[in-house]
């Protein structure tokens, strides 16, 4: 590579790229997990680029991937023209431009933008760094690597209106910090997430609201866990009074087998002890054809209705079925322009505990069609392009006098899968029932806990920050032959044995004593002698259940 004087000459020697530079927040957590968020375009659909214009709001360093180099530095709100060639990267500064291979831009007193990208009506802006990495020259993707709270506090006021109330957006940073941190799916191997609702939707610093940054904060270090693992934290903007299980909803993201194994935390939950399991036509139709009470019911999409005339609804099969019969779960496939013929029947023949269609039979003059699982079918329904707002879904034929199929009407309720937490009924707990994050999340996550992520700790000291609502934690030791643990509490050295029972796999420690309502660190000290200890903090809360009756005072 040629290097030119001035701006272009390379800072001598090789000066370490720290992810440090990005955390210049007050808040910034010592977790530093980095998250790796590839980033859409203006309507959220192409992640793969040719040629972008990136800035930054203070002075810029372009660092070399590889060597991890600084290449040089760029005055603020100067543009960086990213183009894809045979070659590698083009990029351009001013009047110059120099072939490269990966990049990384950072932007250590500042945010760094791409120019036109726009995110709710605003210019973009991002905490963290960019990373440019090409794809076999076809182009390039552009991932923004970003300290999970400064993520998260581009997450949150973008999956749940801000209306809904402290304690609402504490759960919804709670899972959303599960859901990055294990993701159901890996789509690309360059990073973990994209910034869609594919994933979770990420529209960076500039959507920033204060309450619910205050949220992420309030939540520092929290995540939900099952068996001293995190879970896979599903949620959705309705359920519609009643959660599904997931094995009801989604395949296994390997096998694609549907049903998939369940997950015994995301099994299906009513707002009302006394909801009925709504497995049949009859008990499904009586609960969504009414506005039933519960915690969903000031969601806009808590009940709604389709009709199509048979002829309109055949012409939407005719080019829905060949579609999703891609995704194998349509039997027999259909190809394109395949003529499906004319529609004598619909069937549900088989629903999920909160009646949600699992397996659906479209009967044509043609033959028999077996469309499964809750995104398909909802795909193959549409009406004027849209797909349902779930599958919680009761069909109703209207005939002619001669007994033929003349329109088609579905009542339903929810919008989204309807697995795990309902966001409209996560307001409505906060607002309504002033219920707090933790009762919220207990309701949607059956059976879980709250606290920080397991580690494993062997050759070095493990740092962890938490914000404990109710001042009261455990620690939580596993699968450790090591008679004792050392653990900073808050800037205090402790000592604690593990006399644990052959047959226990675990020890709890109370610790409530050392720390505070709010903000702690942990430092989980190595063991010595080669040994090894998983330990997390567990925070203990007063959990009551929730339920719809206790408005009814």
């Amino acid at each position: 590579m040629k290097v030119e004087n001035g701006k272009w000459k390379i800072i001598l020697g090789a000066i370490l790229f720290s992810f440090a530079l990005m955390f210049n927040n007050a808040y910034a957590s010592d977790n530093y997990d980095i998250v790796r968020v590839g980033i859409t375009d203006n309507k959220f659909q192409n992640v793969l680029k040719q040629d972008i214009t990136i800035y930054g709001t203070a002075e810029c360093e372009l660092c070399d991937k590889a060597t991890k180099k600084v290449i040089t530095k760029v005055t603020p709100d100067t543009d960086i023209n990213i183009r894809q060639s045979e070659k590698g990267l083009i990029i351009s500064i001013g009047h110059k431009s120099h072939l490269f291979q990966d990049v990384v831009i950072v932007c250590p007193e500042g945010l760094l933008g791409v120019r036109g990208l726009l995110r709710k009506g605003t210019q973009a802006l991002y905490h963290g760094a960019f990373e440019i990495t090409q794809k076999d020259n076809t182009g390039f993707y552009l991932v923004n690597l970003v300290e999970l709270q400064e993520y998260l506090k581009g997450v949150v006021p973008n999956e749940m209106p801000v209306r809904f109330g402290l304690e609402a957006l504490k759960a919804q940073a709670v899972a959303a910090r599960n859901y990055v941190l294990t993701p159901r799916t890996q789509a690309y191997k360059e990073f973990s997430v994209v910034d869609s609702v594919a994933s979770q939707v990420y529209y960076g610093a500039n959507t920033e609201e204060e309450l619910s940054t205050r949220a992420v904060m309030e939540t520092d270090g929290v995540v939900a866990l099952h068996n001293n693992e995190l879970i896979l934290a599903l949620y959705s903007s309705t359920a519609g009074g009643y959660t599904e299980s997931y094995a009801n909803a989604f395949s296994d993201p390997n096998t694609k087998i549907f049903p998939s194994p369940s997950k015994p935390y995301l099994v299906a939950v009513p707002d009302k002890y006394d909801f009925e399991i709504l497995d049949n036509d009859e008990k499904a139709k009586a609960f969504y054809e009414v506005k039933v009470p519960s915690f969903d019911i000031e969601s806009p999409y808590y009940r709604w209705s389709k009709e199509w005339g048979v002829k309109e609804l055949e012409d939407v099969l005719k080019t829905t079925l060949p579609a999703q019969s891609k995704t194998g779960f349509v039997h027999p496939q259909i190809s394109e322009h395949e003529d499906i013929g004319k529609i004598k029947d619909i069937k549900v023949m088989k629903r999920g505990n909160s009646g949600k269609i699992m397996e659906v039979e479209i009967l044509t003059s043609r033959g028999c069609y077996i469309v499964s699982k809750e995104l398909v079918i909802r795909r193959v329904f549409q009406k004027n392009g849209i797909s349902l707002p779930s599958a919680n879904a009761v069909f109703e034929k209207k005939l002619d006098n001669y007994g033929n199929v003349q329109s088609i009407v579905i009542y339903g309720g929810g919008f989204g899968h309807g697995v795990g937490m309902s966001q409209f009924g996560a307001g409505y707990m906060a607002t309504k029932l002033k219920q707090p994050y933790y009762n919220i999340l207990r309701h949607y996550y059956q059976n879980i806990n709250l606290g920080t992520a397991p580690v494993t700790i062997s050759g070095k000291d493990v740092k962890q920050t938490f914000w404990a609502p109710i001042g009261r934690a455990q620690i939580v030791v596993t699968d450790t032959n090591s008679p004792k643990i050392a653990v900073m509490i808050n800037g205090k050295e402790h000592e604690f044995a593990l006399s644990m029972p052959i047959f226990h796999r675990e020890h709890k420690i109370d610790i409530s004593r050392y720390i505070d309502d709010g903000f702690n660190t942990v430092t989980f000290h190595a063991p010595s002698l080669g040994r090894s200890v998983k330990a997390y903090v567990e925070l203990v809360e007063k959990y009551s259940k929730p339920n719809y009756q206790d408005l009814e005072d």
